[in-house]
């Protein structure tokens, strides 16, 4: 399922997360508290470059492709899509070059411009 394109308007800002030079909205489309990166429910991360975390297949795919190294790995023990996620921890540094939207095979990134 692609990442909703609507998700900062309709998805609720449950965290904000450090990042390496930013920090890092955490959104989800219900009222749960966000419970950190153990949970089985993750939501969609970031606001410049979003990424559904729980569609997420964790192929790498927007890692390899990002020319800037925005994204690095970090672990996801419960989620059944993928052990590992792609983190947008340089977002500020995105150049809106769009590669890794384009990339990802199950649609799962989403750049917004300011």
């Amino acid at each position: 399922m692609a990442i909703d394109e609507d998700y900062q308007s309709t998805w609720n800002k449950v965290a904000t997360i450090p990042g390496e030079d930013c920090e890092i909205d955490v959104w989800a489309n219900d009222e749960r508290p966000y419970e950190g990166t153990d949970s089985d429910k993750l939501g969609i991360w970031g606001t410049v470059v979003g990424v559904d975390m729980d569609e997420c297949i964790g192929d790498g795919a927007c890692i390899d492709a990002c020319p800037v190294e925005v994204f690095e790995w970090f672990d996801t023990p419960n989620s059944t899509a993928s052990k590992q996620k792609p983190l947008m921890l340089r977002e500020p540094e995105c150049i809106i070059c769009r590669a890794c939207e384009s990339v990802c095979p199950v649609q799962t990134v989403l750049i917004t411009e300011d």
